[in-house]
């Protein structure tokens, strides 16, 4: 399940009261008292929100850097390697932070057994320093310089299996690895899991346009680049910008008129069926975009 789908996931109000069948009125009554009560996540939304957000400032850096040198001509993975393993060790090393009395499980891509490798101690001390830079610049967190095998073992955080128990965090440090190498979209999905439930979801893409998002009726900048969406089990989806303006609900457009609409598919043919999609816009008159993936 990608995070995208933990976010519509999240959101979708209880279907148990929608078709449930008549009950005695006794029952109806502790019913309502069960149904009423639903667990709040705050603090781990609060927590993950963070952790995104950290990650997405060391990314940007990366993709600057990367930007401003020739290595796309060269087929060098290195700085997309550097922001991964750097965005996983953000996050893993926040959330321990956030939770440090709580047993803590993260499945995410990467490990250290690379970094251990022979010939790769200069991709860690890079990624060493970057991640002491964010916590840094951040001043979230107040310790001391993680040593590289600080670094290591927050990336090795990740290295969970999940499960149908207990509560598993669930992160994607870069998604859209291509989008990130050209300059153009990609984002960092962290999803939390309880009890095999999705419970929670985030994502921050710091290259999306907050006009794209908040239309021209909402208070922002229009040239302000970086959103991060954010999701709660029965509290809907909300958008703010990764630099921290109030957040705006998200939800499904009130058009009617399918011309004034707009759909979506991947960047990358291969991951989307660009015929059936130029059917649909040609049957209902539709504004086809193309959205980031990998």
């Amino acid at each position: 399940m990608t995070i995208i789908s933990c976010l519509r996931t999240v959101s979708k109000p209880s279907l148990i009261s929608q078709f449930s069948k008549p009950k005695p009125k006794t029952q109806q009554s502790c019913s309502l008292v069960v149904s009423s009560i639903v667990m709040s996540y705050d603090k781990e939304l609060a927590a993950a929100k963070k952790a995104a957000s950290l990650a997405a400032r060391l990314c940007l850096k990366v993709q600057k850097a990367l930007l401003q040198s020739d290595v796309q001509s060269k087929n060098d993975k290195s700085p997309v390697t550097v922001a991964d393993y750097g965005s996983q060790a953000l996050v893993s090393f926040a959330l321990q932070k956030e939770f440090p009395s709580e047993p803590f499980s993260l499945v995410a891509e990467e490990d250290s057994k690379d970094l251990r490798q022979d010939g790769a101690q200069e991709t860690l001390e890079r990624i060493t320093k970057l991640v002491n830079d964010t916590l840094a610049s951040d001043g979230a967190y107040n310790t001391s310089t993680l040593s590289t095998e600080d670094v290591i073992r927050a990336i090795d955080g990740g290295k969970s299996e999940g499960g149908s128990h207990g509560r598993h965090w669930v992160l994607d440090p870069i998604d859209g690895t291509k989008g990130f190498v050209r300059g153009d979209q990609y984002a960092i999905a962290l999803a939390l899991l309880d009890e095999g439930k999705v419970v929670l979801g985030v994502l921050a893409c710091p290259n999306l346009p907050l006009a794209s998002i908040v239309g021209d009726n909402q208070h922002s900048s229009n040239n302000e680049v970086g959103c991060l969406f954010f999701a709660q089990v029965g509290a809907g989806t909300y958008m703010q910008s990764l630099s921290g303006s109030l957040p705006v609900k998200v939800q499904v457009t009130a058009i009617e008129n399918s011309e004034e609409a707009s759909f979506f598919e991947s960047y990358e043919a291969a991951h989307s069926n660009r015929d059936l999609s130029s059917l649909i816009a040609k049957v209902f008159p539709l504004f086809l975009c193309l959205s980031f993936g990998q």
